[in-house]
């Protein structure tokens, strides 16, 4: 028998090849690869929600860690620097986010020499798991998918999932399918910049956070009500990492006011055993019901415009950027509130007249809140577009 053989078209040839003997997902479904980084908790986050998805929609998909496909350990250096920075010297990160991520005229590097380091590695997972379509969440995942398709060493779609409100220049390929974004704009930046066809979608958010009933609700505001009766909680989100500009200070501000802070401190265990020290503060370790937390809350104070805001807005939660993260923290907060869903202030003043009204029954908090759920209205499912997507490649049908 003459040995089976993999043949590779141009990326926007209408006709996508398989390997020969690739078995198809359960009952002819497809099979998706998420492409995702574990920079936080964010990205993993989304991807696990899409695989779930799919999954119970009776396709087959997995994810991928971007870092872990890089060679040398260049995937754990790049995450420990990050994490360093952003922890310990900001204005490091926040030059290195000038130069390589904020979008601006002129020349300035690219992602795609560090990503295609990850390239072979990439294809032989695809033709082992049988792809249908290659789905990246984060951004040196789309760099890697535009470069493959841009030179035909990819056979199969790529379809690349924006998840930040603020569309930075490395989450732009030519090379790339087609891009999901979480708002208009965006789509047609992607449009404009790349040619790459582009559409908004609702953000991915597991459907426990919206739901209408919360089983550990009740529980977390017996907490509050024992730590903190008659004071709101407010939650301070810290992200997966526990990085915040002087958190110690704003927990005291709020505590003085008359709110119960709780401060989602992730894996830092430091930041938690600081602030458990002071008075009248909640300051947790990684928190696993999420949708319950969120749901028992009066608002959350956000530094990143990551996924905790986006599960926020999806359980009615208001949202008051303040004192962001640099670089894509504080182009996102910005954004948020540019878009309407959220607010920013500026200061400490600020911060107290937002969560006055917004933590209190009325109309300012409940137009923040429909502001936010509308996101989630009236867009095309994430899910559904990629499988759509990857049917008419099959089909050899032209999007």
């Amino acid at each position: 028998m003459a040995p089976a053989t993999w043949s590779v078209v141009h990326p926007r040839s209408s006709s996508v090849p398989r390997r020969p003997g690739t078995p198809r997902g359960p009952q002819g479904g497809r099979r998706l690869l998420v492409i995702s980084a574990s920079m936080g908790a964010g990205h993993d986050t989304v991807a696990a929600e899409l695989v779930r998805r799919a999954r119970e929609r009776g396709d087959t998909a997995q994810t991928v860690d971007v870092l872990a496909l890089l060679p040398y350990g260049l995937g754990t250096i790049l995450r420990c620097f990050y994490r360093g920075s952003v922890r310990h010297f900001p204005w490091a990160y926040a030059a290195l986010y000038r130069l390589f991520l904020r979008p601006g005229a002129g020349r300035r590097p690219s992602g795609t020499p560090l990503a295609r380091l990850a390239g072979d590695r990439l294809r032989q997972l695809a033709a082992r798991t049988g792809a249908d379509v290659v789905v990246p969440v984060f951004h040196l995942g789309a760099q890697l998918t535009g470069h493959l398709r841009d030179r035909g060493l990819l056979p199969v779609p790529s379809v690349v999932l924006v998840i930040d409100f603020e569309l930075h220049r490395q989450w732009l390929h030519p090379g790339n399918d087609h891009c999901l974004c979480l708002t208009e704009e965006a789509a047609r930046e992607v449009r404009g910049s790349t040619g790459t066809p582009a559409e908004t979608c609702g953000p991915v958010v597991a459907p426990e956070f919206s739901a209408d009933h919360v089983p550990g609700a009740a529980q977390w505001r017996e907490t509050f009500d024992r730590l903190g009766p008659g004071r709101p909680a407010v939650l301070l989100s810290a992200g997966a990492w526990g990085v915040g500009s002087h958190l110690d200070a704003t927990v005291r501000h709020l505590a003085d006011h008359g709110y119960l802070p709780v401060v989602l401190c992730g894996d830092n265990r430091r930041l938690r055993r600081t602030l458990s020290g002071t008075p009248g503060v909640l300051a947790l370790g990684w928190v696993t019901d999420m949708p319950g937390l969120l749901h028992a809350a009066r608002a959350l104070i956000d530094n990143a415009a990551g996924q905790t805001a986006v599960q926020a807005l999806a359980a009615g939660l208001p949202v008051v950027g303040h004192r962001p993260i640099p670089g894509h923290g504080a182009d996102g907060v910005r954004r948020m509130a540019a878009l309407g869903v959220s607010e920013v202030a500026e200061d400490r003043t600020a911060l107290l007249e937002a969560l006055a009204r917004l933590t209190a029954p009325g109309r300012d908090r409940r137009r923040r809140i429909a502001a936010g759920r509308a996101l989630f209205t009236g867009n095309a499912d994430a899910l559904t577009l990629v499988t759509d997507l990857a049917d008419a490649a099959r089909a050899g049908v032209r999007r």
